[in-house]
């Protein structure tokens, strides 16, 4: 059984190259990925996830609102009795890890996380990979 991920945009980032080519080295690793699109809210991505049977829900965060969107996206899901890890990656200072983490992020990539990983760590959040 391979690893599901769900890759979405919270917010209003329009920046699309790096969840693609995030989406795409997932994909070359063996992972089935669904991508949500851009402008998405915390509630429909927590909505997609579960309904996509996700293991994992990757966010891409450009826009600095980090440690806003992805909390919520992790209530969402809490709210609606998922225990689905959620991953944070882009621009986030090194300063707001912690805070991120503290808040239900499972983990955190900036720029320069290379493949391997990104790989390694989505595969150990999924629930059945171990």
């Amino acid at each position: 059984m391979s690893v599901r991920v769900l890759v979405a945009k919270v917010g209003l980032d329009g920046h699309d190259r790096g969840i693609k080519v995030v989406a795409r080295l997932l994909r070359d690793a063996g992972m089935e990925v669904v991508y949500t699109g851009l402008f998405q809210t915390p509630e429909s991505v927590a909505v997609a996830a579960i309904q996509e049977d996700v293991d994992v829900v990757g966010l891409s965060m450009l826009s600095g609102a980090h440690l806003t969107l992805a909390p919520l996206v992790v209530t969402a899901l809490r709210e609606r009795g998922s225990d689905i890890p959620v991953i944070v990656g882009g621009i986030v200072p090194a300063n707001d890890v912690d805070e991120l983490r503290a808040l239900g992020v499972a983990d955190v990539f900036g720029p320069g996380a290379s493949a391997q990983e990104i790989v390694a760590a989505i595969s150990a959040l999924a629930p059945h990979s171990s």
